[in-house]
């Protein structure tokens, strides 16, 4: 994993994985595993994949291509899952139609507006369209308010769960990463231990 660290972190001499020494060996294997991969969709299609991409960098507000690639694999191994999706309202589709029939649903809006598809419309365009489904305000006789909410949320939720389980993440933010089995001593707040993030001094 690079160690390049984005202009917005407050923690540039901190990297989480030089704590890595301190984690259990099963620990480790899950965290390596988010850095050092080679990995093919195998639910998501190409051209679903360069969609999502260009959905998840405008939804987290981050163009980091190794963050990106990540949320990919996030999305694709979550679809390809037989696990549950824990609740899911009346009416709305398992997440693995409710995400590909999204994104048609998506270009095919994109195109009705402006005549192209998503991924070749520029910035202000597709945050446009964003901010409509979001609202569930695109039009479509089809896709009704709750469905475009619905849609809008699953994509979020998936890209955000993927975003902050990420190393890189961890060290622009100030996390420790896992605690176990070394733990926090100084637990009050305001004190840190010497091995977490340290604000920078001004």
């Amino acid at each position: 994993m690079t160690k390049q660290m984005h202009k917005k972190t407050h923690y540039p001499q901190y990297h989480v994985l030089e704590q890595a020494e301190h984690w259990d060996s099963h620990t480790r294997e899950i965290v390596y595993d988010r850095i050092n991969y080679t990995y093919t969709p195998s639910f998501l299609t190409t051209d679903e994949v360069e969609l999502l991409k260009q959905l998840c960098m405008h939804l987290i507000d981050d163009k980091n291509e190794e963050i990106l690639d990540y949320i990919i694999r996030h999305i694709d191994e979550t679809l390809s899952s037989n696990i549950g999706e824990n609740q899911r309202e009346f009416g709305i589709p398992k997440g693995q139609e409710l995400i590909r029939e999204g994104l048609k649903f998506i270009n095919s809006t994109t195109k009705h507006y402006n005549y192209m598809l998503f991924i070749e419309s520029n910035d202000d365009a597709q945050l446009a369209i964003l901010e409509q489904l979001n609202k569930g305000k695109l039009d479509s006789t089809e896709w009704t308010i709750k469905l475009q909410k619905a849609l809008f949320k699953k994509i979020l939720s998936l890209a955000v769960d993927a975003y902050y389980s990420h190393p890189l993440i961890w060290s622009e933010i100030g996390y420790g990463g896992p605690a176990y089995p070394r733990g926090y001593v100084r637990a009050e707040i305001g004190n840190l231990d010497p091995w977490e993030a340290q604000p920078e001094r001004k």
